[in-house]
């Protein structure tokens, strides 16, 4: 059986936590692979609802999980969630939880500077403000502290020290205060047993698992437009976001992703600044944004709700090598009498079906829809094809063809067993 990776196809905040908990019960090991705690998965199994930023979905089932190397770690946030989670009944102890030893850690002094970085910025890119940035780019300017330092009191202070002189120059600009190292080697100190405990070399144990015949789910954060080089530059995140880096930031070879499985809302969503060719600001809008209840899950800001961008989703489609997509909220256009789907653009009129590269072009862009007829009848619920309305089924079937990838799975409520399956990723 193969292997599956989950990766949003828009702009995040898909419902990849459900469809990943729902696929949690097919596999043996869940692999966060990229991102921090700026991403949120809210997951509903029954009556009880759990908010996972940085813990895999699989947690949730016990099964083992993983927290790659591609994942920024703020560790104060980590022991929290596990805290928080433990207290909702879910036992999560090393022999389920592992932490690669190599991940990087998002520290205070990251914090500050996304914060004070978005506050004087005129531009605003529209960050959680917890740090991601700041801390990938240490990763890649070679000063970041890494769990495995964490063990090691004579490493720690010394990266604490080339941390300070880097940032110091920072903060000075931005009227921020001087940084206390020393508070700091502390504080990690404190806490380094706790963190310590669940990390290991963690593409060891995943190289043996699979070698082991375990099937393997890799969960990805965000969504692939907000891909670091693939997305609407610089309104992205501050990693790779899409199915290729499930091999790199989890340690696993490139053939070990497997199968992808893109999730899509049966609308559009975007959270924070940038370009959004279908954005309503209309009644249709608000109804988007009100029955489907985007609020953003760490943030709490609303999301931007717009018609299904067919282009969008069938340009992820070839970024992510995507297999099948993952249809989810289907029920939030119950009632509507008429919808829309992008089919492509006129930039400077003239027809482009792709999103360029350029932030002016990008923003430039006039969307050509394809009018379609709604339905009346409720999808909430809906546990088989049989139960949708005809207009729902037609609705779907031209997502397919437009996005040119078929709708292995459709989500109709925030339940995990409300899913329709169509065809199994784990058997593909």
């Amino acid at each position: 059986m193969a292997n599956v990776t989950v990766i949003g196809a828009q702009w995040g905040d898909e419902g990849k936590g459900k469809l990943v908990d729902w696929l949690s019960n097919r596999a043996d090991v869940v692999v966060r692979f990229q991102g921090g705690h700026n991403a949120g998965h809210t997951l509903v199994v029954g009556n009880q609802v759990f908010k996972l930023s940085l813990l895999p979905s699989g947690v949730v089932q016990g099964k083992l999980s993983i927290i790659g190397n591609g994942v920024v770690v703020d560790p104060w946030h980590l022991l929290k969630e596990i805290e928080t989670i433990a207290a909702q009944g879910v036992a999560i102890t090393p022999a389920n939880l592992v932490l690669a030893d190599n991940a990087c850690l998002i520290l205070p002094i990251h914090r500050d500077l996304d914060q004070a970085r978005e506050a004087a910025a005129q531009n605003k890119i529209g960050t959680t403000g917890r740090g991601i940035g700041p801390a990938y780019e240490d990763k890649v300017g070679r000063r970041a502290i890494r769990v495995a330092d964490l063990a090691d009191r004579a490493a720690l202070e010394a990266k604490i020290d080339r941390l300070l002189a880097h940032h110091a120059p920072l903060r000075k600009g931005l009227g921020l205060p001087d940084f206390d190292g020393a508070a700091l080697l502390a504080e990690l100190e404190g806490l380094a047993p706790k963190v310590l405990a669940y990390a290991q070399p963690a593409w060891r144990l995943l190289d043996a698992e699979v070698k082991a015949g375990r099937r393997v789910l890799f969960e990805g954060a965000q969504g692939a437009l907000l891909d670091v080089d693939h997305g609407t530059y610089p309104y992205v995140t501050s990693s790779n976001t899409v199915a290729g880096q499930a091999a790199a930031g989890s340690g696993l070879g490139p053939k070990g992703p497997g199968y992808v499985l893109g999730i899509v809302k049966a609308y559009t969503t975007r959270v924070g600044e940038g370009p959004f060719p279908t954005e309503l600001t209309d009644e249709v809008g608000q109804h988007l944004g009100t029955v489907g209840r985007e609020f953003g899950t760490v943030t709490g800001r609303s999301r931007r709700c717009g018609w299904f961008d067919a282009a969008l989703v069938r340009q992820s489609v070839a970024l992510n090598g995507i297999a099948g997509v993952a249809l989810t909220k289907l029920d939030v256009l119950d009632g509507l009498p008429k919808l829309k789907i992008c089919t492509g653009y006129t930039l400077a009129g003239q027809p482009i079906d792709y999103l360029p590269a350029g932030l002016k072009a990008q923003g430039q862009l006039q969307p050509v829809y394809e009018e379609l007829e709604g339905w009346a009848e409720t999808t909430q619920g809906a546990r088989s094809w049989r139960d949708l309305p005809a207009n729902a089924v037609k609705y779907v079937r031209r997502i397919e063809e437009l996005i040119g990838a078929p709708v292995a799975l459709l989500s109709t409520s925030p339940q995990r067993d409300d899913t329709i399956l169509m065809r199994d990723p784990f058997q593909d």
